[in-house]
């Protein structure tokens, strides 16, 4: 599907007048230049609807302002070899996204934005989520969610079981090897799993870490046990560092990983508990670490991503999720929704030859949140 996929766009004028697909990538995407261009025929692969207005009158004449403009996914050239844009290309490129469970977070939104650029996407899936997530896929409830800017789905090659707090088997409790939701698993550790894709397919480019899980998250920090503490670090930082350890050997030199931080990592967010802001702190500081370790070992590029909130399934879990967003929403300078997809076109763009020369950063965002001093929706200023 890789060869197929989209990696770049073009704006086409298309003649006859084409309707587009429904669902796409439409307040995701940005393109600052674009090359106008009549199409003899019908467009197959749209997927960003422009001004209507706006276009028409600057480009066409006023006769054919009823027309219909719309992007079609392009590799970088045109059927005559002259390039435009500046594309997205991952073409031949193999990501592992660890942390897809479901339709709705940032791992679902990276493995898209991976896809739609031309890579092949793998996964791994927490087993006790295996089952669900393996059965809603196989009876087409993701079908709409997988749609492509294209118009295709978005494959995945292959789903393993994974348990990222678990190294390798030795480390795995009694009590978790005879836990009915792992039964019928096996293989599931990270070395397990690196193992395993090696096996299938021989090597990857592309790591992205999308993990991370605190038991006593809502407890404040005064109020979460050594257990729960380490528990969150373990999860949700130190899984980055045990997937990079194993996945290093076969990945491909030039390559790129990626994980998921949050404000709370330089920020008091009171709330966000459990040792929850200690783990992205020591998250952060490791992608510096491993930036210039897998640099210089394997020249791999690390990099992290400062996400806003986002209401998923597994952001629930905070309890308040709901009113972060709407705090988001009135204090941050651009005010407006944060989209899973503008995570995932991020991510894109930071696995991609377009970011060569960029690791060891923390990337934001957060429609510029991470910049406020105060909230400007306080009471206080009011008064």
């Amino acid at each position: 599907m890789g060869a197929s996929a989209a990696a770049g766009l073009q704006a086409v004028v298309a003649r006859p007048y084409i309707i587009s697909p429904t669902r796409m990538f439409t307040s995701t995407t940005t393109i600052s230049g674009f090359n106008l261009k009549v199409a003899k025929q019908g467009l197959t692969n749209s997927s960003v609807i422009f001004s209507r207005q706006s276009l028409c009158e600057r480009y066409l004449s006023a006769s054919s302002k009823n027309c219909r403009v719309v992007t079609r996914a392009m590799s970088g050239e045109t059927e005559k070899g002259t390039a435009y844009g500046l594309p997205i290309d991952l073409r031949g490129k193999r990501a592992f996204i660890a942390g897809v469970a479901d339709d709705n977070g940032y791992g679902w939104a990276i493995a898209k934005a991976l896809a739609a650029a031309g890579a092949e996407i793998i996964v791994g899936t927490w087993v006790p989520a295996l089952n669900i997530f393996e059965t809603s896929l196989r009876r087409g409830k993701f079908d709409e969610s997988r749609r492509l800017p294209n118009g295709s789905l978005m494959e995945i090659s292959k789903i393993y079981p994974l348990d990222a707090i678990y190294d390798t088997p030795e480390d795995v409790p009694e009590d978790v090897k005879t836990n009915k939701r792992y039964a019928g698993c096996s293989n599931w550790t990270v070395k397990e799993v690196a193992e395993s894709v090696k096996n299938d397919f021989g090597s990857i480019d592309i790591l992205v870490h999308s993990l991370a899980n605190g038991p006593e998250v809502t407890k404040s920090l005064l109020e979460t046990s050594r257990r729960g503490y380490l528990a969150a670090i373990s999860a949700s930082s130190y899984s980055f560092v045990s997937l990079l350890q194993h996945f290093l050997p076969i990945m491909n030199s030039g390559g790129a990983s990626i994980s998921l931080t949050y404000i709370a990592s330089e920020r008091t967010i009171p709330g966000y508990g459990g040792g929850m802001s200690s783990a992205k702190a020591a998250l952060e500081s490791d992608t510096r670490v491993l930036a210039f370790e897998a640099g210089r070992k394997g020249q791999i590029r690390v990099n992290t991503i400062s996400a806003g909130p986002l209401g998923s399934r597994a952001a629930k879990a905070i309890g308040f999720i709901e009113k972060m967003i709407d705090y988001s929403y009135s204090n941050a300078p651009l005010q407006k929704e944060l989209l899973a997809d503008e995570v995932g076109n991020t991510a894109a763009f930071l696995v991609s030859p377009l970011a060569s020369a960029v690791t060891g950063s923390v990337v934001y965002v957060d429609n510029g949140l991470n910049t406020m001093g105060f909230a400007i929706d306080s009471s206080t200023l009011a008064t």
